[in-house]
């Protein structure tokens, strides 16, 4: 009985490791300067916006237009 409980119990904590590192950050930079963070690939809308969740899990939205490149962040 214990060694299923354990063996339960470890599944779990390595299966909640495996999520958190699975997601992947990306950096909009903008015609203007500004560098984004964001939590997730950002999503084009049909509208000409970019739709992201930023660094403080808030969804935002940006004009295309407004966009110079978007690059994934390297993970740690």
């Amino acid at each position: 009985m214990k060694k299923s409980i354990l063996l339960s119990i470890t599944a779990l904590i390595a299966l909640s490791a495996l999520t958190g590192c699975t997601r992947t950050s990306y950096a909009i930079h903008t015609n203007d300067g500004r560098t984004i963070v964001t939590d997730g690939k950002p999503q084009d809308a049909e509208t000409g916006l970019l739709g992201y969740v930023d660094a403080n899990g808030v969804k935002q939205q940006i004009n295309k237009s407004d966009v110079k490149e978007i690059s994934e962040v390297p993970k740690k």
